[in-house]
């Protein structure tokens, strides 16, 4: 199998379940967005995450190719092999966030993105994040997209601070606080 189609190469692609649309499409553009934040996932996985963080964001990848295919399949679209963002997904990061929240200090102050270089991508990933949710929004305003993919999105940055502070712990590392001068 070949890597390239030569399909796209007039400026459009095409969707799971059929259809075409141009490149710069808001769909294409928000599952463009997912795929950045996967790929800071694994630049924070190979910085040296600890154990437990690399275990989870290997997961989130996973949860990430699943919100992918959800955003380039049009809802209309009769595909039954794509395997939408669940409710589950979401708890599972409700879930995760928790049991961070509970062994970190508590919040007092706004913090820096930074500490491990791990922590720096995983803060990277954050913001990246926060842009694919401006994306998928503004999307949602147009049409319809699955009916978890908002709520894990925004549960995903949400997650991706906590990560980050809790691997920056797991260093023993300490937040540098952001001071108004």
């Amino acid at each position: 199998m070949k890597i390239y189609t030569r399909t796209g190469d007039k400026g459009d692609t095409a969707l799971f379940g059929g259809g075409r649309v141009p490149k710069h499409h808001l769909r294409v553009e928000a599952y463009g967005t997912i795929d950045e934040v996967n790929s800071a996932l694994g630049l924070a996985r190979a910085a040296g995450s600890s154990v437990e963080v690399d275990n989870w964001l290997k997961q989130a990848q996973s949860q990430l190719f699943h919100l992918g295919a959800d955003l380039a399949t049009p809802l209309e679209a009769k595909v039954d092999w794509i395997e939408r963002i669940a409710a589950d997904d979401v708890a599972w990061l409700e879930n995760t966030i928790d049991q961070m929240t509970g062994e970190l200090e508590p919040l007092k102050k706004f913090i820096l993105p930074g500490g491990t270089l791990a922590a720096a991508h995983i803060h990277l990933a954050r913001a990246i994040c926060r842009r694919a949710e401006r994306l998928m929004t503004a999307l949602h305003e147009s049409e319809d997209i699955g009916e978890h993919a908002l709520p894990y999105v925004n549960r995903l940055s949400d997650w991706l601070f906590t990560l980050a502070r809790y691997e920056n712990m797991q260093a023993g590392l300490a937040e540098t606080e952001w001071s108004l001068r």
